[in-house]
């Protein structure tokens, strides 16, 4: 039984919901500093505390860290210190200099940092998975992916958001990073980008709409379209391959989950195709999904855990991102050492 201790009861109980579905997990504290939400959160024989190092001082095997953005990087290499393991929701860290801390500090602690992205779990990507796997997909060559989100005056009511110092960046740090993570994995790593933000919806520090140009390794491309003023909440994936064109839904906090269509180039390959999506055997999905490869990883089992590599790279991207709005040049990945963002993109 691994025992875990959430720090933050906002996203933190949709992450609770997750645990309570998996036999392997025992949640034992929760702490928050909103009483009602405490209250109403730590039930069945979860212990609520209003102080971090209450969870540091605890007798539990992971930290799962689900607090404003500013506070993911310091207190993850708190609990690596304490000896836990760390679940931590995006973004990992806001800098590449954070990256480095939390690696140093996942070394000497022996201990697991898994970046939250469970947008990578559900049947659309299963499906996917196993037609790359069939050998079925070829090189990539195009994708197309939409963020467009409907963010308004009640979401920027929460005091951090929309502010350098709190949520530390935008919409390509806290809503499209989920969808770059997926064409990464899915598709080929980004080795370059050409970015244009804007604050073009809402009264905020931050962005909210971006047009993206990506390079990716072997040669594909891809864009991104990001925007929070949409009429309703959408995300919608397009994967073009050699030999295939894979299609999501437009779910948007769980792209993974809806129907996807797979379509192969060559009409003749349409039946095998069919059959490896018939026969792909679901899975679990989101946080479920996230957090079942989380204990695989943590007993040692073979697993798709999302490891601190894969943190890293989401926040190389966003720091690559604003570096090439910023100096409108296309930026090359991955970043060098002394990169001008380095120590972090915030103005």
């Amino acid at each position: 039984m691994i025992r875990v201790a959430v720090l933050g009861g906002g996203i933190g109980a949709q992450h609770l919901d997750a645990y309570r579905a998996l036999p392997g997990f025992e949640v034992s504290m929760l702490v928050d500093q909103d009483p009602a939400r405490l209250a109403a959160l730590a039930v069945d024989g979860i212990r609520g505390e209003t102080d971090l190092e209450a969870a540091l001082n605890a007798d539990v095997d992971l930290i799962d860290i689900c607090l404003p953005p500013h506070l993911h990087a310091p207190v993850t290499i708190a609990a690596l210190k304490a000896g836990k393991h760390v679940i931590c929701e995006k973004p990992l860290a806001t800098s590449l200099a954070q990256i480095d801390a939390i690696r140093g500090a996942m070394d000497a602690a022996d201990r697991h940092v898994f970046p939250v992205f469970q947008y990578r779990f559900g049947t659309g990507s299963s499906q996917l998975q196993a037609l790359r796997e069939a050998g079925l997909c070829g090189a990539p060559r195009m994708a197309a992916l939409e963020t467009h989100w409907n963010r308004g005056a009640e979401y920027y009511a929460v005091p951090w958001r929309g502010t350098w110092a709190g949520e530390q960046g935008g919409a390509i740090l806290g809503h499209a990073i989920h969808s770059h993570d997926l064409l990464s994995h899915f598709m080929a790593p980004i080795c370059a980008v050409t970015a244009r933000l804007g604050t073009l919806i809402n009264p905020i520090e931050t962005d909210d709409s971006a047009a993206l140009i990506f390079d990716l390794e072997g040669g594909g491309l891809a864009t991104s379209s990001v925007t929070l003023g949409a009429a309703r909440d959408e995300t919608r994936l397009r994967f073009v391959y050699e030999d295939l064109t894979a299609t999501s839904g437009t779910l948007p906090y769980a792209p993974a989950e809806g129907k996807w269509t797979f379509t192969a180039r060559d009409p003749e390959k349409q039946k095998a195709v069919d059959a490896v999506v018939a026969g792909t055997v679901p899975r679990l999905s989101g946080f479920a999904g996230f957090l079942d490869e989380v204990a695989r990883a943590l007993t040692d089992q073979p697993n798709r855990a999302v490891g601190l590599d894969d943190g890293a790279a989401s926040i190389a991207l966003v720091t690559a991102i604003y570096q090439s709005h910023r100096s409108g040049a296309r930026v090359v990945l991955p970043l060098s050492a002394n990169s001008p963002l380095g120590q972090g993109w915030q103005p």
